[in-house]
């Protein structure tokens, strides 16, 4: 009988008895499913003997993890120093504006768009910089930011 979780068992079944395989496992189960739901996070803590406590600790120290769904376009916000004293906070709030994202939020409720904020993104000199999925932007304005956006909008991520 298939469940709803028969393609993670493939995934912990590589892993299965290995010590110190939380994290890679987590990362190939992330990447067959998106993110790490609850129910996901429980069947892993089920299936390894795994504390689920500790499998929420792991998916909510590292920050590349998941706890929802992404969008089909990342945008990756630099918010290094050089970007942050040329406008960075100019940027995020015309981004976050442009994208209808609240206080907390993410991803668009369309799920076009997933905002992050990074620490750096190593284009210093193209400062304040966002990185739409792998196309890097640099030299913004609050001003440029629909237009960057709008290229982005009706693009499906190819299959």
């Amino acid at each position: 009988m298939q469940t709803a979780f028969s393609k993670l068992d493939a995934v912990i079944a590589k892993y299965h008895g290995r010590k110190g395989a939380l994290i890679p496992l987590m990362q190939e189960v992330q990447e067959l499913e998106g993110f790490l739901s609850q129910a996901t996070m429980r069947y892993l803590s089920e299936q390894m003997q795994i504390p689920a406590a500790e499998i929420y600790g792991v998916a909510t120290f590292y920050s590349m993890f998941r706890l929802k769904p992404k969008g089909r376009h990342t945008i990756r916000m630099c918010k290094g120093t050089a970007c942050h004293v040329s406008g960075a906070n100019g940027i995020s709030m015309a981004l976050r504006e442009a994208l209808n994202l609240g206080e907390g939020e993410e991803t668009t409720a369309d799920n076009n768009f997933t905002l992050m904020e990074v620490a750096c993104l190593g284009c210093c000199s193209l400062a304040p910089v966002i990185m739409i999925d792998e196309r890097t932007f640099g030299k913004l304005t609050p001003e440029k930011i629909p237009a960057i956006l709008e290229k982005f909008a009706f693009v499906q991520e190819e299959k």
